[in-house]
């Protein structure tokens, strides 16, 4: 008796009903199964592929680890701190940044932006050297500088443009304006040629410009020993433990972040997307769904005589009930493995062939992954359990029972 219901609601399933009517709503509910699975590991394919390609240009700009101070704009870098850094497993690389701001003068236009001096091993940590739109990366040895497109574009200037030169000012610290007779008594300033521009994303492009570690100390008149922040790129995958290491070496003067919390308002904002686009579409995944509570109340009413007759056999109101619950679960089973094999496979056919194009060049980016296969699978099957429930409690004492 305990596998007659799974036996029962198999036929149920395969076999042909005496009304065509329930056979073509058992079809119809399959179906509707089928397209709300497909419909939802597509969206979530979709977004995870669009967030992928969101990240990556961020992650291709921010370091494994960022080490800044926990006050002021700058904290102690020596050869003692080097060392320590060098000894703690897990470490690959790390280079220095001084930033600040400064003030760009291109011919007649004129913008402030933050410089950003690096050292020969920050494209070791984060290959910004990779990223340059036009012209070439600065030569350390010139002076050169690599703005953002948005920076470029805003001071009209183009990359290797020798004949005219981009005069960078800072401030001098502790400088005495009123007093000053002079720009020079106020302001340090370099003139330096653009090799290149680079482009990320709107807000970088908009904020950074590259130069030498050597023009930005120049500028903003910093001693040898004195750096803005470090990147680190690591082979660990105990970040957590990393960053207490390198707390313990400056002794907690600083503080040090991950890529995810460099980038924390961003992760934020589309993690809240991701969710409500799965809220959403799992709401009508779940009218879909719920489809199969009408057809096994329409089964339960077209095999009344048959069930009256198990009953009466003595086969017990819960094993009747178990049936139906069995048959919705077949029934919302099917249609899973129908949707996420053809979500599957037109994931794969965008990802490898790009049916479906943003701009001329660039297809519409999807991402297969196991976490949204998990996902669209608990989700299905647990709305397919709470519909089946619904249905086969239509079985009632009272429907069994002889009129």
């Amino acid at each position: 008796m305990g596998h007659l219901p799974y036996f029962i609601a198999k036929r149920y399933l395969l076999a042909k009903h005496s009304r065509h009517a329930v056979g073509l709503l058992s079809r119809i509910a399959v179906g509707a199964v089928a397209i709300a699975t497909f419909s939802l590991f597509l969206v979530l394919s979709g977004f995870t592929g669009l967030k992928d390609y969101a990240l990556a240009f961020t992650n291709i700009f921010d370091s494994d680890l960022v080490v800044i101070p926990n006050s002021g704009k700058s904290f102690v870098y020596n050869d003692s701190t080097q060392n320590a850094l060098r000894d703690i497993s897990g470490i690959e690389a790390v280079g220095r940044v001084i930033e600040d701001k400064v003030f760009l003068r291109y011919k007649n236009q004129a913008r402030v932006a933050m410089l950003r001096g690096i050292d020969s091993a920050y494209t070791l940590v984060t290959p910004v050297d990779t990223l340059v739109y036009t012209g070439n990366w600065f030569n350390p040895e010139r002076p050169e500088v690599v703005p953002g497109y948005s920076v470029a574009a805003d001071l009209a200037l183009a990359a290797r443009d020798f004949s005219h030169l981009i005069q960078i000012s800072a401030p001098i610290p502790g400088a005495n304006i009123m007093a000053a007779t002079s720009p020079s008594q106020v302001f340090r300033s370099e003139q330096v040629v653009a090799s290149g521009i680079y482009e990320v994303n709107d807000q970088v492009n908009d904020r950074f410009v590259f130069s030498s570690i050597e023009t930005a100390r120049y500028l903003f008149g910093w001693q040898d020993h004195q750096v803005s922040s470090l990147v680190i790129k690591t082979n660990s995958g105990d970040l957590e433990g990393l960053k207490a290491q390198i707390t313990d070496v400056f002794d907690g003067r600083v503080t040090v972040k991950t890529r995810v919390e460099q980038n924390a308002a961003l992760y934020r904002m589309l993690n809240s997307e991701n969710l409500f686009t799965y809220l959403f579409i799992s709401l009508i995944a779940a009218i879909a769904v719920f489809n199969l509570t009408g057809t096994l109340i329409m089964l339960v009413l077209e095999k009344k005589n048959n069930l009256r007759t198990l009953f009466t056999l003595g086969q017990p109101l819960g094993g009747i009930k178990r049936t139906f619950f069995v048959n919705g679960l077949m029934m919302c089973g099917a249609g899973l493995t129908l949707g996420l094999l053809f979500g599957v496979l037109v994931v794969l056919g965008q990802s490898t062939f790009g049916w479906v194009l943003i701009t001329e060049t660039l297809p519409y980016p999807v991402t297969l992954t196991w976490s949204n296969l998990l996902v669209v699978g608990v989700t299905i099957l647990g709305l397919g359990v709470l519909a089946s429930f619904l249905g086969a409690e239509r079985v009632t004492r009272r429907l069994l029972s002889k009129a």
